[in-house]
């Protein structure tokens, strides 16, 4: 499972061992018991990636495998790889823009997201740097 936490200033993306509905489930059931609202809808999330990655060609090839259409890349332009997925949005209902965006795809797939958003980040700190 894919879990991409928003934030006001950004976002931070994890690969989860557990399944969407545990994950789900454990999420409902936590708001419950601390008396917090719980709003969960479908949706979509998308990020960018550096279009010269290493690895974004076999990302590419595994998506091309995906039967369920719950992943799409878009080459928007020459510099990023746009990845879309289809999921779930969690959040406390008031302030949108903050919450959680769940997704379950093939682990191979989960893998290769989250290896090259790790490397988009390294590559992004150096530069800053």
């Amino acid at each position: 499972m894919l879990k991409l936490t928003y934030t006001e200033r950004s976002f931070y993306l994890e690969c989860l061992t557990l399944s969407l509905e545990e994950w789900v489930a454990q999420r409902a059931i936590l708001a419950l018991r601390v008396g917090q609202s719980f709003h969960i809808e479908p949706s979509t999330a998308s990020f960018l990636l550096p279009a010269d990655l290493p690895g974004i060609e076999r990302l590419k090839a595994e998506v091309l495998l995906d039967d369920g259409g719950i992943i799409a890349l878009s080459s928007g332009d020459a510099d990023y790889t746009e990845v879309i997925l289809r999921g779930s949005w969690l959040s406390d209902g008031l302030e949108e823009a903050v919450g959680v965006f769940v997704t379950a795809i093939s682990d191979l797939t989960e893998f290769y997201v989250h290896k090259l958003w790790q490397e988009a980040q390294t590559c992004a700190s150096v530069m800053s740097e």
